[in-house]
This record gives C-alpha cells, structure tokens and sequence, in this order.
C-alpha cells in the first residue's frame, strides 16, 4: 500500500498535532492512528493509548495489546513497526 504512504503521512502531520498521551477527548486522533496501522496491514482494533515521541513519531497500543511505533521516515514514508 505504498501508494497511501504520502497521504497517510499528511494525515499524521496535521491530524496528531497533539502532545503527550492519548486522552478520552481525543478519539479522532486514536482512529486516525488506527487507520494509519491498518493501511500498512497490521492488525489494531482500536487505540486505546498513544504518546507523541516526536514530530509525526507516536507509539500506539490497540486494545487487542499489540503496540507499534508509527512514524514518516525521513524520505517522507509512514512506516509502522511491531514493538
């Protein structure tokens, strides 16, 4: 799904503009990581936690326990990788 990559990374720019972890108000953006965990064919049901490490660079844990680093590399691919 590399074709997605650039989108999902313009996603992640301007949609996970938040700080520190993944409160209840912020739904969209756990569905946002979410989605942008599915598109790279990795299962996560849902987010239930998120911490920012970075510019456009979260570590996600899904409610089935799996927990990944999301991040756009330096030539501007998402890449999500299992922790």
């Amino acid at each position: 799904m590399r074709h997605h990559a650039p989108v999902v990374a313009s996603a992640i720019v301007a949609a996970f503009g938040f700080g520190g972890s993944l409160r209840a108000e912020e739904p969209a953006m756990g569905k946002d990581l979410a989605a942008t965990i599915a598109l790279q064919g990795m299962p996560c049901d849902k987010v239930v936690s998120a911490t920012r490490n970075g510019d456009s660079d979260y570590t996600a844990t899904c409610k089935n326990g799996n927990r990944y680093h999301v991040f756009v590399d330096s030539s501007g691919r998402v890449v999500v990788k299992k922790l």
